[in-house]
């Protein structure tokens, strides 16, 4: 039977910033850019007692509680933290696989420390990342992927969480839908529509209905509620992607504007590109509306994307393509290059520099 661990640091941003800024402590944090159009990328447990969370309009969250402290974002320190963590990970495994910069799994089935019990190995890294980083990680354990990931939320912060196969089938069935890794807020509407509400009410669908709903993402469906889940956890992950995106202080509704950002934006993907010594040949642009909808516009090229003088052209065309004006402005412009040959996969997709979105 595999032994599977799934970390997650506790509030990771805000914990860092309330590390090396003790006047900090014990108080609503939410880092983010305090902007007309910020959003809250990490808030503390304190700010969350009022109901903010991440992908909240930092607006939004100043409305919750005026008195928020606000923190910018310092991505490259909360790197180097992160990369700590990871070196923990390794005096136990080399089968390690980041979901982001502050979580991962781990297969401790064979571990370097020959160490019988997963949960004494959590418990272990656990202490490990406290007495190295004074910070806190929650810990989920169990015989897959699906069902580590949900247990560290389980008792967060600072949780430890085990479900074993005996346990799995109860613990499944009294799961709200909401909780199952892949469906999201539309996802479950769906459900509901359907009478689903529980684990248990899912595992009464057949799984032909469930492709017939949600297409390939039923097969997920149907095993999930059994608690089956067969991934590995995958050490190495070919990047198919690198891409960027601005979203901007005002809604642009001229082309001019839309042009001159597509610029800025260009310049920072080829930087990205250079970074990670990625070599792609599709162009791919996405736009959001002022109303949040979006829409992307793709184009292959024969050669390599890697400099200003191809992309920019490139990007120009994609953006000809694109209806927008004063009643229907651009809220959002990102371009990814990714590579045509690795197009196809499974599961959910990542975009460097850009969140996951939901599997629908």
């Amino acid at each position: 039977m595999r032994k599977i661990i799934h970390v997650d640091m506790d509030a990771f941003f805000a914990s860092v910033e309330q590390r090396d800024h003790p006047e900090l402590k014990g108080k609503p944090v939410a880092v983010g850019f305090d902007g007309p159009r910020g959003v809250v990328a990490t808030a503390s447990y304190e700010a969350r007692r009022y109901g903010i969370h991440s992908a909240m309009s930092m607006a939004r969250a100043k409305q919750l509680y005026p008195d928020l402290i606000i923190v910018g974002s310092e991505h490259h320190h909360y790197k180097e933290v992160s990369m700590q963590v990871h070196e923990i990970f390794r005096q136990y495994t080399d089968l390690i696989e980041p979901l982001s910069i502050d979580e991962a799994f781990l297969d401790v089935t064979e571990n370097k420390k020959h160490m019988g019990s997963a949960i004494e190995v959590a418990k272990e890294i656990k202490s490990a990342i406290r007495e190295s980083t004074q910070l806190t990680a929650s810990a989920g354990v169990s015989y897959n992927k699906f069902l580590a990931k949900i247990a560290s939320d389980w008792r967060k912060p600072d949780g430890l969480f085990c479900v074993t196969p005996e346990e799995a089938p109860e613990f499944i069935a009294q799961l709200p839908v909401e909780k199952f890794w892949g469906i999201g807020p539309k996802t479950a509407e769906r459900m509901h529509q359907m009478g689903i509400f529980s684990g248990a009410q899912l595992r009464l669908v057949s799984r032909r209905h469930l492709v017939e709903v949600f297409g390939k993402a039923g097969n997920i469906y149907f095993d999930f509620a059994r608690g089956i889940d067969e991934r590995p956890v995958i050490v190495e992950r070919e990047r198919k992607s690198v891409g960027c995106e601005q979203t901007f202080i005002e809604d642009l509704t001229l082309r001019a504007q839309a042009i001159i950002e597509l610029y800025h934006t260009v310049e920072e993907l080829v930087s990205r590109i250079a970074q990670a010594e990625f070599e792609g040949k599709t162009l791919t642009l996405k736009v959001k509306y002022g109303d949040f909808t979006q829409i992307t516009r793709s184009q292959t090229s024969p050669h390599t994307l890697k400099t200003k003088e191809q992309i920019l052209p490139l990007a120009k065309q994609l953006l000809r393509l694109v209806d927008f004006s004063p009643a229907h402005p651009i809220r959002l412009i990102g371009l990814s290059v990714s590579n045509p040959t690795q197009e196809e996969s499974h599961g959910p997709r990542w975009v460097e520099g850009w969140l996951p979105l939901e599997w629908e």
